[in-house]
């Protein structure tokens, strides 16, 4: 019995021996492998990143040259270029009435009638003392001549004729004034009377609007308002038309800011396309640019990293490999910046996938670029 348990150990324990030199041969061959990398990985990092990984994916963009400005936008209410209120020249009752909100109008035409037989009868008695004095003043002229009467007689017939006429005068133009007409032409935006209201000297009938021109008057800021000129073109947005964006253009720059606001007052004229539409009362948002420069390097602003001293950079890939650059900015508007050193037009930047790269490091182009510009830029 004793002979069999020795024996039955001793193979036990060969086995175990056996078992541990295939794990210690295993171990050998993982950490050979881990040494030498995979096949054709060029080292233990790879040549994308730290650890094997696999290169970076980003996206590129090339170096444009275009046009940029800066802009502001504010808001301003459409106006007629001028307004013009109708009043009541003379007391009475209103005969007539002729025309409605929205009436075109020219300029003369008659938009309502003042009873005026009082003062027609008034006109008839003024124009029989006229006569009257008339013909006395031509006999005292002709009696002067002779000698007849004396000067202060002659003088208080010629006096009489001239009041006599000057109140002829009066008169006419009184009864002129029982017919309203319109002083412009334009379109009747306000009627404040019906046909039978009793009226006094200056009550407002009528407002019309003169509309051959439309124009929104807005506020600028001081700092901003140093960078506009008359003429320059503006950008035009209408709430009442949402998506669409017309031109227009300044026309005129107020001399002084509002104390109050700092603001300076900015009237800008709406071009044909938005005249057909635009109606006195709408809100219009105005866009100015400002300091615009032309045939400037411009990049997507999603390009620019920051610097370790705060200076922008972007990375350049030449050759499927990312170079860090430091460059010099400008102006940005609309999610483009300009470059005004430290790139050449036609270089290709990286846009997306930027945030994790280093300098010298390979990347895959993933898109952004045309065909065979990606096919450039891709290693």
């Amino acid at each position: 019995m004793r002979m069999g348990t020795r024996s039955a150990s001793r193979r036990i324990a060969a086995g175990l021996s056996l078992l541990g030199l295939a794990a210690l041969a295993a171990g050998c061959g993982d950490d050979a492998g881990a040494a030498n990398g995979p096949a054709g990985s060029g080292g233990p990092g790879g040549p994308g990143g730290p650890g094997g990984m696999p290169a970076p994916a980003v996206e590129v963009r090339p170096v444009e040259s275009g046009s940029i400005s800066r802009s502001v936008s504010v808001s301003g209410v459409v106006e007629p270029i001028r307004t013009v209120g109708v009043n009541s020249q003379i007391s009475g009752a209103l005969t007539a009435v002729v025309v409605e909100e929205g009436d075109p109008v020219r300029t003369g035409a008659v938009l309502a009638r003042v009873d005026d037989r009082e003062l027609r009868a008034q006109l008839a008695a003024a124009e029989a003392a006229h006569q009257v004095a008339e013909a006395a003043y031509q006999r005292a002229e002709q009696l002067r001549e002779r000698r007849v009467i004396t000067l202060p007689e002659f003088e208080r017939e010629r006096t009489a004729y001239a009041s006599a006429a000057a109140q002829l005068d009066q008169l006419r133009a009184r009864v002129g004034y029982a017919t309203v007409n319109a002083p412009i032409a334009g379109v009747v935006t306000e009627k404040h009377v019906e046909t039978g209201d009793v009226v006094a000297p200056n009550t407002r009938l009528f407002s019309l609007a003169d509309i051959s021109t439309m124009v929104a008057r807005v506020g600028v800021s001081e700092l901003d308002v140093v960078e506009l000129a008359p003429g320059a073109p503006v950008y035009i947005q209408l709430d009442a038309f949402p998506g669409q964006t017309f031109r227009g253009r300044i026309r005129r720059i107020f001399p002084a800011a509002d104390p109050q606001t700092r603001l300076v007052p900015v009237e800008v004229q709406l071009g044909p396309d938005a005249m057909n539409v635009a109606r006195p009362g709408f809100l219009a948002r105005v866009t100015f640019a400002l300091g615009a420069r032309d045939d400037v390097l411009l990049v997507p602003a999603s390009a620019l990293v920051g610097g370790g001293a705060g200076n922008p950079a972007v990375f350049v890939v030449e050759d499927g490999t990312a170079t860090r650059r430091t460059v010099e900015t400008g102006l940005t508007s609309e999610g483009r910046v300009e470059v005004t050193s430290g790139l050449s037009e036609g270089e290709v930047v990286v846009v997306a996938g930027n945030n994790t790269l280093r300098d010298g490091m390979q990347v895959r182009v993933m898109g952004g670029l045309e065909p065979a510009a990606a096919q450039e830029a891709t290693p």
